[in-house]
């Protein structure tokens, strides 16, 4: 290693949070590798004990998804626990991250844990943590968690001599899991003739997407050779995220070949999911909030809405799922953004006996839930469901973009828009600083359009936790929301503007844009008077 290449592994040290530890795989502190996977295993354990928990409760869950390198640091931390007698439940192969969550709680575990970097790319990985609920830690706990961490040596546990006996997961679990996820079906009547694509990104969505779909009537499933089986190293993309389209193009291919109509593709871990439709002669990819708005309205019109029936999404999802849940008589619950947090709602509405009047939730990066089995987005629920509206459409001659259109002609058209700017530094720091104060308590316009309500949710509003968001409402009936990124030097800005159609949207939303690059976004600006 040269210079650069052992300060770039030795920096830092990769920090513990409520999505766990994430980064590039190789050595050093500033990345993953044994040493770190051992180290947080054994702060975790150490936490456990510390907690002085009863023998019963006393145990973890591990899974883990199709990346290099997953089912080693998946045994590692699995005999870390072991050697500190905290008994150790391991998936026997690549499974879903909601698989866990899912076993979490049917295994009554502490904890659970998944070796997974979700959709990043392949010189990735990542250690996420569920608590014993079935959702991903909290803030406190993670914190506590990482205090423990902080103790422990990098070399202070031992990797070499590791036990060749695991306590594998009972397969009733995963059959437990595919039980419920069909539960949540809506319609089996029209699935025969269905033609899907379907590509799991070399992830762990072939088993059980394929056989929930199988299940549920599919007969037609066309697999992406390509990318139908585990590899870590994801060969056609660089990004295995199927928002992108590098990864989804093999599967538009497909279609065009098979004559199919429909492209599902799962993320690596299957929590995410995305589609591409036939739009005239070519493919859309939908976005994840077009996509949701089609998931919800095709649920409450299928299902009986009762009075206290709930729909959920993050605060910075499409304003537009609100209106199509009010339209039904669904009370929308807004949270922070991360799943984790409708998977917190959930779990209270379970504290109130009311667990069963959650409808659907989701998020406008691909995250989708209907049903209470899991406390995480799940790509296999997702990927029944589009598949039952597709079909249920295609029955009635309708395909997916003529439905979207419906829904825009009825409730206003709406474009959904997410724009990030990069500050480097301290001095980077210090501006997304005073562009939030700016935001926050001084500006009253944005562009030629009046700020008519602003909610800053730095306090604690709407019974959510403190977080450093502002949403302005305007006297267009759009939205613009400002939110530092809590992972990456950024500040995200999310636009949500209703207009007559996307010619109309893109301009308003070109001039907000550039009102904002103009004034909000220059160093002279932002300097001055905040």
């Amino acid at each position: 290693m040269d210079e650069k290449q052992i300060e770039d592994s030795f920096y830092k040290e990769l920090s513990f949070g409520t999505g766990g530890i994430r980064g590039v795989m190789g050595i050093g502190t500033a990345k993953i590798n044994e040493f770190v996977i051992a180290r947080a295993t054994q702060g975790l354990a150490n936490y456990m004990i510390h907690k002085k928990l009863r023998t019963g409760l006393k145990k973890v869950v591990i899974g883990y998804d199709t990346r290099n390198n997953s089912e080693k640091y998946a045994k590692i931390a699995v005999n870390v626990l072991m050697n500190n007698g905290i008994k150790t439940y391991l998936f026997s192969e690549a499974l879903p991250t909601p698989c866990v969550s899912f076993a979490v709680r049917e295994l009554e575990c502490f904890l659970g844990i998944v070796i997974t970097a979700s959709h990043n790319p392949s010189e990735y990985n990542g250690y996420k943590v569920y608590e014993k609920n079935g959702c991903q830690i909290t803030n406190e706990m993670a914190d506590q968690i990482y205090d423990e961490i902080k103790k422990v040596g990098y070399f202070d546990i031992d990797i070499i001599n590791q036990s060749k006996q695991y306590n594998f997961v009972d397969e009733k679990i995963y059959d437990s899991y595919i039980q419920s996820v069909l539960k949540q079906s809506i319609s089996y009547n029209h699935n025969a003739d269905v033609k899907i694509v379907y590509s799991p990104l070399n992830g762990t969505g072939l088993k059980p997407v394929t056989q929930v779909l199988k299940l549920a009537g599919f007969q037609q499933i066309i697999m992406v050779e390509e990318q139908k089986n585990p590899d870590g190293n994801f060969p056609t993309c660089k990004k295995p995220n199927p928002e992108e389209i590098e990864a989804m193009q093999l599967g538009v291919e497909y279609a065009k070949n098979e004559q199919a109509d429909l492209v599902l593709a799962t993320d690596p871990d299957c929590d995410r999911v995305s589609i591409a439709v036939k739009n005239k002669d070519d493919f859309r990819i939908l976005s994840a909030n077009e996509l949701g708005c089609l998931l919800l309205d095709f649920i409450c019109s299928n299902v009986k809405i009762q009075s206290d029936d709930v729909f959920m999404k993050t605060i910075v999802t499409t304003d537009l799922a609100e209106l199509i849940a009010q339209d039904y008589g669904l009370r929308t619950i807004n949270t922070l953004t991360g799943f984790k947090y409708i998977g917190e709602q959930i779990g209270l509405l379970e504290k109130k006996h009311k667990e069963t009047s959650f409808v659907f939730g989701f998020e406008e990066s691909c995250g989708f839930l209907r049903g209470t089995y899991v406390r995480d987005k799940d790509a296999t629920v997702a990927s029944l469901l589009i598949c039952e509206m597709y079909a249920a459409y295609q029955s009635q001659g309708i395909s997916l973009m003529d439905k979207l259109n419906e829904i825009y002609k009825k409730y206003g058209f709406c474009l959904n828009t997410q724009h990030s700017f990069k500050f480097d530094g301290a001095s980077g720091s210090e501006k997304m600083n005073q562009i939030m104060d700016f935001v926050r308590y001084k500006i009253q316009t944005l562009g030629e359009y009046n700020v008519v309500l602003k909610k800053d949710y730095l306090p604690g509003i709407d019974n959510l936790p403190k977080s450093n968001v502002v949403k302005l409402f305007l006297d267009n009936n759009s939205s613009v929301i400002f939110r530092p990124s809590g992972t990456e030097p950024k500040l995200k800005i999310y636009f949500s503007i209703f207009g007559e159609d996307g010619i109309v949207c893109k301009s308003i939303q070109h001039k907000m844009r550039e009102y904002l690059e103009q004034q909000l976004l220059k160093s002279k600006f932002v300097n001055k008077n905040i």
